[in-house]
């Protein structure tokens, strides 16, 4: 059995051949596509985000609206930049939003991908210590959201407070027990997946990661899982560690389907730069008659590895076409490989 979940990265843009042309749209319509995909049989609803861009950035809200408007689906992000994050203030928007949804919240978490604008997170006022790079800073922010998630007190109390205070020190508050344990780490190369294992976080691994062997791009993002489950053991965790992949995949039931997706042209891996200095691949979208996306998708490595998949989705496509796309997969590609 694998989970199976969706990504939306919640673009907008005013264009007339889009459903989703305001910060309006995008927002009610991923509570609506939440709502469409625990019906059809989903198992997550998983958002990116991005800042400075017309797409979904701050989470939170639409996390605990979604929490509010559905009762099983786990609700996600994949993932937060953490060199924009304040670690206190995310961990009380975070517990609320886990105590909304009744614990079902599973937060993705990363050093972030480039931006929309140069040193974006300086705007948010923040910067990197002295001797720090903004990966650097990043890890640190993540590393005091751990710990202040693990909601013991650390804060000195008043003594003359506003309200009564419970003994000792405080902790931030709301805390929700077990979202510590429901924290997933963004990684593109192996030595950070690694480096998520040590302290606990589960894993998530996108559609590109760092080229580091040249070899194929799911052969490669297996190995990165495989590496990661070794430091998990190793670090001597007592639970075990989810692992997430993401996948753009299409089953070409209808005309629609077929007119979107089926001209053939997203079947090989990419090689690009996601900055000056690294090498990343970019992993093969999948497109095609369900009978040929099972005989496709059983030789992908990664996916075998992972015990989650999340499809990604055009959200400027609309609601109902995205709970097609989602149903499609369940329907009639997951039951002949053994994820349902």
């Amino acid at each position: 059995m694998k989970k199976i979940g969706f990504l939306s990265f919640g673009h907008w843009t005013p264009s007339p051949q889009s459903q989703t042309r305001s910060a309006a749209d995008a927002l009610l319509q991923s509570i609506d596509l939440a709502v469409a995909a625990e019906e059809v049989g989903a198992d997550g609803a998983y958002f990116r985000v991005h800042h400075f861009a017309r797409q979904l950035a701050s989470p939170f809200p639409l996390l605990s609206a979604i929490g509010a408007k559905t009762s099983r689906i786990e609700i996600g992000t994949a993932v937060i930049d953490m060199r924009y994050e304040n670690p206190l203030y995310m961990a009380e928007d975070a517990g609320s939003a886990d105590i909304i949804a009744g614990g079902r919240l599973q937060l993705g978490i990363s050093r972030g991908s480039p931006e929309q604008v140069i040193d974006g997170w300086r705007h948010f006022g923040y910067q990197p210590a002295d001797g720090e790079t903004e990966s650097d800073m990043a890890r640190r922010h993540a590393e005091v959201l751990l710990d202040i998630l693990r909601g013991e007190g650390f804060a000195a109390p008043n003594p003359r407070p506003m309200f009564p205070n419970p003994p000792g020190l405080l902790r931030v508050e709301p805390h929700s027990a077990g979202l510590r344990d429901r924290i997933w780490w963004g990684a593109s190369s192996n030595a950070t997946a690694v480096w998520a294992a040590k302290l606990g976080m589960n894993l998530q691994s996108s559609t590109l990661k760092d080229d580091e062997t040249g070899l194929p791009f799911h052969v490669q993002q297996a190995d990165q899982i495989r590496a990661y489950r070794e430091a998990w053991k190793a670090a001597g965790h007592t639970r075990a560690p989810r692992v997430s992949v993401s996948r753009s995949i299409f089953a070409l039931v209808d005309e629609r389907d077929r007119a979107y997706f089926g001209h053939g042209n997203q079947h090989e891996d990419k090689i690009g730069f996601i900055d000056d200095k690294t090498r990343a691949i970019f992993g093969r979208s999948y497109a095609a008659e369900p009978d040929v996306l099972i005989e496709q998708l059983a030789k992908d490595e990664a996916i075998a590895e992972a015990d989650t998949l999340l499809l990604t989705v055009p959200n400027q496509l609309g609601v109902d076409y995205n709970a097609h796309v989602i149903e499609a997969i369940l329907k009639h590609v997951a039951p002949a490989l053994g994820w349902r």
